[in-house]
C-alpha cells in the first residue's frame, strides 16, 4: 500500500559528489515515482543510473559542482525555470544539504525546503564541531581528537587502544583523494598516514576510538514547527569498508530506547528535515554511542518503511505538500542489501572479520526484502550500474598492476 502523495508537487534530487554509482538518489526516484510524483534530478551525465530510471521525469546535467553561492543560486534558478513549479528538494549528501540550508532564504520562492537553522547542517557534518555539540548536550559519543601537530598524535598513540578510526573532518574532502573513513590497526599505520596527509595537504581529519559492539542506524523525518515526525531504527549487519563504512546489509528492528535517544537529540538542536544517524552499542556497558549524524537522506533509507507505506522520503513529501503523515508502526525485519557493496566485501573476504555479531530474528518475508539496485519494474539503471561498476573495477585493477610493475 502506498500513501497518497500530491503529484502537483514535484521532487528535485541532487548531490555535490561526482559519484555516479549512487543508489540513494535512485531510491528516492523510485519511492516517489511509484506514488505518482514527478521526479527531477541533477546528475553528472545523461548515462547515470538515476538519469535513466523510468521514474526520473527529467535530468539536469551539472558537469561540476558550483564553487560559490552565487553560481549555485544561478544554476538552481535555471532548474526551477524548467520545472516551472515549486519542487520539494532532496539533497543526498552533506555538502548539497549545507548549500541548501545556507541559501534557503534565497531559494524559498522557487523550492520547498524544511525550516532548519541555516548553520546546523554544516555543524552536524563537520566532525569536530559535531562532537563538541554532543558533549555540550551530554550525548554519549565515540571519543575523538583532531590532532593539530605530530606531537598531539604521539600523545594520543601512547594511550590509545587500537584499532582506531580516522575520518575526514568534512566528508566531501576525501583523505588522500580516496576515502573519508578508514580503520587503522596499528600506531605505525596511523603515524604513516598522518605524515602523508600533512605532506600532501589532503585535508583535515579526526581520530576516533573504535568501539566494539553492534552497529545501529536511525533514520527519520521531523518538523520542529509542528513537533511531528517519524523515526525508524535498525541494525547494520554488514558494512563496506568493514566496520567503518556504509551499509551493505541492514535489517529494520524496532528499538524504543534508541528511538527516544534520537528524538531527544534532534529536538534539543531544533532539527527539521530528513536525518540519518549512525550509532554503536558499546559492548563494555551497553551504551548507545553516536558516531555520525548526516543532515540529509541516507542511501539506505529504503531499509525502513511503516505499515502505511511511509518511508522518510514520502514523509517529507507528505508534510511539505501540506498532507498528514499517517501514524503507523514500523515494518520490522525488513532486509536491505546493497549488491555492489556486498559483492566487493565478499570478494575481499572482509565480512569474515566484521565486528558485528549475528542477529537472531525471524526470517524476513519475501515482500520485506529490498535491494538497492535490482528492481523488476526498473531494470535499465541496474544494467547501466553494472557496466560502469565493471569499468571502475577494471580501471582500479589496471592502476594497481601498474603500481606493482613500477615498484
Amino acid at each position: 500500500m502506498l500513501p497518497r502523495l500530491d503529484a502537483t508537487y514535484p521532487a528535485l534530487i541532487f548531490k555535490a559528489s561526482r559519484e555516479v554509482i549512487n543508489h540513494g538518489g535512485l531510491a528516492i526516484a523510485r519511492t516517489l515515482g511509484r506514488a505518482g510524483v514527478p521526479v527531477y534530478a541533477i546528475v553528472e551525465d545523461r548515462c547515470t543510473p538515476l538519469a535513466r530510471s523510468r521514474y526520473t521525469t527529467g535530468a539536469f546535467v551539472w558537469d561540476c559542482w558550483p564553487n560559490d553561492a552565487r553560481s549555485f543560486l544561478q544554476k538552481m534558478s535555471a532548474v526551477a525555470g524548467v520545472i516551472n513549479r515549486p519542487a520539494i528538494v532532496f539533497p543526498v549528501d552533506d555538502l548539497s544539504a549545507i548549500y541548501v540550508a545556507e541559501n534557503a532564504h534565497l531559494l524559498a520562492d522557487q523550492f520547498i525546503i524544511p525550516h532548519v537553522p541555516s548553520q546546523l547542517p554544516r555543524q552536524l557534518s563537520t566532525k569536530d564541531e559535531f562532537y563538541k555539540l554532543c558533549a555540550a548536550l551530554g550525548m554519549p559519543f565515540a571519543q575523538s581528537i583532531k590532532p593539530l601537530s605530530y606531537e598531539d598524535l604521539e600523545i594520543f598513540v601512547a594511550t590509545a587502544n587500537f584499532p582506531v578510526v580516522i575520518k575526514a573532518t568534512r566528508q566531501w574532502n576525501l583523505l588522500e583523494s580516496t576515502f573519508s573513513t578508514k580503520l587503522i590497526r596499528s600506531p605505525r599505520e596511523l603515524l604513516l598516514i598522518y605524515n602523508r596527509l600533512k605532506t600532501e595537504m589532503t585535508g583535515d581529519f579526526v581520530v576516533q576510538e573504535f568501539i566494539e559492539g553492534d552497529d545501529w542506524i536511525t533514520h527519520g523525518y521531523y518538523n520542529k514547527q509542528k513537533d511531528s515526525g517519524v523515526t525508524f531504527t535498525g541494525r547494520k549487519l554488514r558494512s563496506y569498508p568493514i566496520d567503518a563504512g556504509s551499509t551493505a546489509v541492514g535489517l529494520a528492528i524496532n528499538n524504543e530506547a534508541l528511538r527516544q535517544k534520537t528524538e531527544f537529540f534532534l529536538k534539543a538542536i531544533g532539527y527539521s528535515g530528513i536525518v540519518d544517524i549512525d550509532w554503536r552499542r558499546d559492548q563494555r556497558d551497553g551504551t548507545y554511542r553516536i558516531l555520525d549524524c548526516n543532515p540529509r537522506i541516507g542511501q539506505n533509507f529504503r531499509m525502513f518503511e511503516s505499515t502505511a507505506g511511509v518511508d522518510v522520503a514520502r514523509a517529507q513529501h507528505l508534510d511539505l505538500s501540506g498532507r498528514c503523515i499517517e501514524v503507523a508502526p514500523m515494518t520490522e525485519y525488513r532486509l536491505f542489501t546493497v549488491e555492489t557493496f556486498y559483492f566487493k566485501g565478499f570478494l575481499r573476504g572482509l565480512f569474515k572479520r566484521s565486528s558485528n555479531r549475528p542477529v537472531a530474528v525471524k526470517h524476513p518475508s519475501p515482500n520485506s526484502r529490498e535491494s538497492a539496485w535490482f528492481s523488476s519494474d526498473d531494470l535499465l539503471p541496474v544494467f547501466i550500474m553494472g557496466v560502469r561498476f565493471l569499468g571502475t573495477l577494471l580501471e582500479r585493477t589496471f592502476r594497481h598492476i601498474c603500481r606493482k610493475i613500477k615498484g
